[in-house]
């Protein structure tokens, strides 16, 4: 099998939300290598390291302990370096003030957490065919 062409980094303090984001990629069949974070000092170190190699797309967790995602977003998106990487936040919150505070600092997309499986697959075929050119 040929070397993942596209890699898409998870963000998440919950473990299980991990695997479960990585599992709807797969059950679609989106060839990425899947990278998991627990928190946004984790990632920021990475994509530092990363050079020029970066991520197609951030999946960023906002409730984070530590360095939360609305301080990592932040950070990305006011580095010249990273600021191009698409982060996609996605989160159980469904406020608008959360919301409107994401999109106000950079973030391309925000999504709620869905509720089933099959909504994760939905979700993740959605984020594949944006950022991944997948047909």
């Amino acid at each position: 099998m040929a070397p993942a062409k596209h890699s898409i980094y998870i963000v998440d303090d919950d473990a299980d939300d991990r695997e479960s984001i990585r599992d709807a990629f797969l059950h679609s069949q989106h060839q990425a290598s899947y990278v998991f974070m627990q928190d946004g000092n984790e990632l920021v170190n990475q994509l530092k390291a990363a050079n020029p190699s970066f991520p197609s797309v951030i999946l960023l967790d906002l409730n984070m302990p530590g360095k939360d995602g609305r301080d990592t977003l932040q950070e990305i998106k006011s580095d010249s370096n990273l600021q191009h990487i698409p982060v996609v936040v996605l989160t159980t919150s469904s406020s608008a003030k959360d919301r409107q505070a994401v999109y106000k600092l950079g973030a391309n997309c925000f999504v709620t957490k869905p509720d089933t499986f099959n909504q994760f697959v939905k979700l993740t075929d959605s984020i594949a065919r944006l950022w991944l050119n997948a047909g």
